[in-house]
């Protein structure tokens, strides 16, 4: 026979995995910019960019109904222990996932620019750059709903194959800048949107890092391998 105390643990693990899908569903969307982001570039179609960054504003509905279901969660549920540690986790992976629409917004805007100059032969190497980043963002998203630790630990470590190839692309941008000077400002767009993509992976090891405190309730052991060696600045978090 089931006990009250019974019923309020399937109440709130329904409410926890509800949460879950949530976010899980806020992160499908971020990717899904991300992929129509790097559409739009290439194709130059700037109404359709235009689409992707209204879009935006359903990533940013759905992390505000996240965080109201972790007050809910917090007032009503005042959890302890691991508990505590997945409704924190939750608000912490729903914001990185608010960035990551950010960012893919940001790359269909300078797409918009770009789109008024002269095709470039360089836009080719941000596909393959924002391919596994997604892919990245796709794995955290996966590990965090099973609850999967070593999952999300290899993500973790793969962030340093992203950085490399920022900085690959990093070095092709600026060879097409020094053979031809009109080649700079397209270029320099480009440079943006390649270190816009390399944050959405920092953001993806955030996540990881997060469901790796879930599960073991300690932080990843160990410092992340950086791949990327080129000298341009750390941009900060945009304003949204």
């Amino acid at each position: 026979m089931s006990t009250p105390h019974d019923h309020i643990l399937k109440s709130y693990d329904a409410e926890l995995a509800r949460l879950t899908g949530e976010i899980v569903r806020m992160g499908e969307i971020a990717v899904a910019q991300l992929e129509a982001a790097i559409d739009v570039l290439v194709r130059r179609d700037s109404k359709a960019a235009q689409r992707v960054i209204d879009n935006d504003d359903a990533i940013d509905a759905l992390e505000h109904e996240v965080s109201q279901d972790v007050v809910r969660l917090l007032a009503l549920r005042q959890p302890m222990a691991r508990d505590l540690r997945e409704i924190l986790a939750a608000l912490r992976i729903a914001a990185a996932i608010e960035r990551i629409g950010d960012y893919a917004a940001n790359v269909a805007k300078r797409s918009m620019t770009l789109n008024t100059m002269a095709p470039v032969a360089a836009v080719r190497g941000l596909p393959g750059l924002a391919a596994l980043a997604g892919q990245l963002v796709r794995e955290v998203l996966a590990a965090y709903r099973d609850r999967d630790a070593d999952r999300a630990r290899a993500a973790w470590s793969r962030d340093a194959e992203l950085d490399a190839m920022y900085t690959g692309l990093f070095r092709e941008l600026l060879t097409y800048m020094m053979e031809d000077p009109r080649n700079i400002t397209p270029c320099t767009h480009l440079l943006f949107m390649a270190k816009n993509i390399e944050r959405i992976g920092d953001h993806a090891t955030n996540i990881a890092e997060n469901v790796w405190y879930v599960v073991h309730g300690e932080e990843i052991a160990g410092v992340r391998q950086k791949g990327d060696l080129t000298t341009i600045p750390q941009l900060p978090d945009l304003p949204r």
